[in-house]
């Protein structure tokens, strides 16, 4: 039997704990290459994090980057939302880099790794891009979105240009950001487009015994100006005109919650709105599986960041719950035809509020319309499908570099 090649994963957003409630995509992902790869996964300490060693067969190594109770630059809404809103963070990047390179510098020297896989261009698909020349392994770079769209500016794209050329191959969450790519001159050597996955078959499945309360709104999210809740907020007191015994319940957490509170005291909505904070994974499927409506009013935040394929609404496409999005780049790939039904301009109060009020006086048609979805979606991000993909990307790097060694 051949030996396991070696994967060194380089994230910032990882699970502190498990059933932490921090997105866990990555980590979903790295679990099930187990399967065909050894892997080493690299990620940032955090204030409360569990110790190195191994989550569900992946080693994982965290490197220190400041004192232990400071270490905050990831959690709670994302480094590029955190160094928004708290200023005094920006301290913390010299040692969030230096640690990640000497963490990683460490590990390719004590390791036989074959191939890194870098999750955002920057800095860990900058920091890879370096290391994986100097000790001549290659590398594949992964765009989750925000890194692509936001942090914008010469400096930076010049070094997201580097990255995607220089990386053995290129993955991003959807065709919009494949497009994107073509529109600023980034030409990768190799470049697919695969999403992260949802458990369709086990986790996020339809339950259509549930009942579903015909009155309750569900946002899933972190609370960043990207997801657009505040929109929905404004939305509210429209609808509860013609449906005024409707509620919202907001899972999520992020460093917008303060402001959303003072929006929704303001409006005179802290009757119909509830706050129930970070919650698990295991909690999520019948939390969209009871609810009327998922509502997820995405935008293009101010600094350009925008969402490449949005991992609550894969969720909620899981379940079967009726949704109605916001009309960002990306989601095209998932909703297929069914976008012009459910894809609005949030910012258009008006727009937003007959979507989701035509959702709710026909609620048969939405469900049919999110079963329809499903279906179409399952092969494109099932997890079993999706780590197929990325498995067989990561082996061809690896014999790609070797040929042309």
């Amino acid at each position: 039997m051949p030996t396991k090649k070696t994967i060194l994963v380089l994230a910032s957003t990882y699970p502190r704990w498990s059933g932490d409630h921090e997105p866990g995509f990555i980590h979903e992902l790295s679990k099930r290459l187990t399967s065909e790869f050894n892997v080493i996964a690299l990620v940032p300490d955090a204030v409360d994090s569990d110790v190195d060693g191994v989550l569900d067969g992946v080693e994982v190594i965290r490197y220190r980057y400041a004192p232990k109770g400071l270490q905050s630059l990831v959690n709670n809404g994302g480094i590029v939302n955190n160094l928004k809103t708290y200023r005094w963070k920006w301290l913390l990047i010299p040692g969030f880099i230096l640690g990640q390179y000497l963490a990683i510098r460490k590990i390719l020297k004590e390791h036989k790794i074959d191939v890194i896989h870098a999750h955002w261009l920057i800095p860990q698909g900058w920091i890879a891009c370096i290391l994986a020349q100097a000790y001549k392994i290659p590398f594949v770079v992964t765009s989750h979105g925000g890194d692509l769209f936001g942090l914008q500016g010469n400096t930076l794209t010049k070094v997201k240009k580097i990255v995607a050329e220089q990386a053995t191959a290129m993955t991003v969450v959807s065709q919009a950001m494949e497009e994107y790519l073509a529109q600023v001159s980034i030409k990768p050597k190799i470049l697919q487009v695969i999403p992260m996955g949802v458990d369709l078959k086990n986790r996020f499945t339809p339950n259509l015994k549930v009942r579903r309360n015909t009155h309750e709104l569900l946002f899933v999210g972190r609370l960043v100006p990207k997801k657009g809740l505040n929109y929905l907020l404004l939305a509210l007191p429209h609808l509860l005109k013609e449906h005024p015994n409707l509620n919202l319940n907001i899972a999520g957490f992020g460093p917008e919650e303060l402001i959303l509170k003072q929006q929704v005291k303001a409006l005179g909505l802290k009757n119909h709105v509830k706050f129930l904070g970070a919650l698990a994974q295991e909690q999520l499927p019948e939390l969209y599986q009871k609810a009327t409506l998922f509502v997820a009013p995405f935008v293009r935040a101010d600094n350009g960041d925008q969402e490449g394929l949005p991992v609550a609404l894969m969720e909620a496409i899981g379940t079967g719950c009726p949704a109605i999005v916001g009309h960002v780049a990306g989601i095209e790939d998932l909703l297929g035809a069914e976008i012009q039904q459910i894809a609005v301009n949030p910012s258009n109060t008006q727009e937003l509020v007959n979507a989701i009020s035509e959702a709710l006086k026909y609620p048969a048609i939405a469900q049919a319309r999110a079963i329809h979805i499903r279906k179409n979606a399952i092969d494109l991000i099932d997890w079993e499908s999706i780590s197929k993909k990325y498995a067989n990307i990561l082996h061809m790097s690896i014999a790609c570099f070797s040929q042309n060694k």
